[in-house]
């Protein structure tokens, strides 16, 4: 298993208390890494995270904002990999507040770039979002320009030292984009359990809408796959089983209402909000192969036949792009046995 890659490492977890940094922080520890960075900006929920986890003596937890990037020097000293979760992610605030996300999604990214090749890191992997896949939103697009600023990073200052007979192998760095991740903050189930908890209704934005969906436990441990496949420059892309929201809402309904009658109800699509999730559109089909979970994805100035993609050469290529329009959405029954099987509605 890829968990036991990290053996002997110092990992350095940006956005550590937030749904998807916190579990990349339990499974680390769980594991054989030597060390966990913990950074974030939230005070009280970092104290909470230290405490949890100091008689493991592999913790430390430092305050800091992605955007000061003389924070992010100084915490990334003797720091391996470093595993970029931080972000705005609500598309409504972002689109409310754009400058915003800019500032986090976007130079904060850069700084976390800028910072890890100050302290000679060994891997850099940036988590994205489904929604940067043809964005129609400002969250979308500041998440795009991050997988963009690492494709830029890895192609200036990574593979190419190699290359041109350098001795020094350079700072890897990729993306991972993954759909939603149930039971996290922004994701529908926690909202249509307090919902139901509250004797309804249950409220959907569109009953035709479709998304990719996992588990948090799932997804984290595929970002740290993830961290081992990538050479550099890619994004690479998780595969994931697809559900119409309206089918969420049923279940649940039928699983945690009990004999009270709860309505469902339809209210209308948010600002900027999708009918279906896309993970890999048109243009990077060409430039895409299937590589066990993931959808592999390489820069558009990469060289595909070179040797370090060779891992890939044998691979199937996609033959249309990755959507949860195209993909068929599991049953009510499906979905269910799904929910039951990982403890998701418990």
């Amino acid at each position: 298993m890829s968990i036991e890659k990290f053996k002997g490492k110092t990992v350095l977890v940006t956005g550590s208390c937030g749904t998807v940094g916190a579990e990349l922080v339990r499974q680390l520890v769980a594991g054989p890494t030597e060390h966990v960075v913990c950074v974030d900006n939230n005070e009280t929920e970092l104290f909470f995270q230290i405490e949890k986890y100091r008689s493991t003596g592999k913790v430390s937890g430092h305050l800091a904002d992605i955007r000061d990037l003389d924070a992010l020097k100084l915490r990334m000293r003797g720091v391996d990999i470093v595993l970029h979760a931080a972000a705005l992610k609500h598309v409504g605030l972002c689109e409310d507040s754009p400058n915003q996300a800019i500032q986090t999604n976007i130079l904060g990214t850069q700084n976390v770039i800028d910072a890890a090749l100050a302290s000679g890191v060994e891997r850099v992997l940036f988590t994205s979002s489904d929604k940067a896949v043809n964005p129609t939103n400002v969250m979308g697009t500041s998440k795009l320009m991050g997988e963009r600023l690492m494709t830029a990073a890895a192609e200036t200052y990574g593979k190419p030292l190699a290359s041109r007979g350098g001795n020094e192998l350079g700072t890897i760095f990729a993306s991972t984009r993954f759909g939603n991740v149930l039971g996290s903050r922004g994701s529908v189930v926690p909202l249509f359990r307090r919902q139901i908890e509250a004797g309804g209704p249950i409220t959907l934005t569109d009953r035709r809408m479709t998304r990719f969906i996992m588990t948090l436990s799932e997804a984290a441990a595929l970002v740290l796959d993830s961290v081992w496949l990538a050479v550099g420059g890619e994004v690479l892309v998780t595969k994931m089983p697809v559900a119409r929201i309206e089918d969420i809402a049923h279940v649940m309904r039928d699983q945690l209402a009990g004999d009270r009658n709860i309505d469902i109800v339809e209210i209308g699509a948010k600002p900027g909000e999708k009918m279906y999730e896309e993970l890999m559109n048109d243009e990077e089909v060409r430039r895409t192969w299937e590589k066990g979970d993931f959808f592999v994805t390489l820069s558009a100035f990469a060289d595909s036949q070179a040797d370090e993609y060779a891992h890939l050469h044998d691979c199937l290529r996609p033959d249309r792009p990755y959507n949860s329009a195209h993909e068929a959405a599991m049953t009510r029954t499906e979905l269910t046995r799904y929910l039951l099987e990982r403890k998701v509605l418990v």
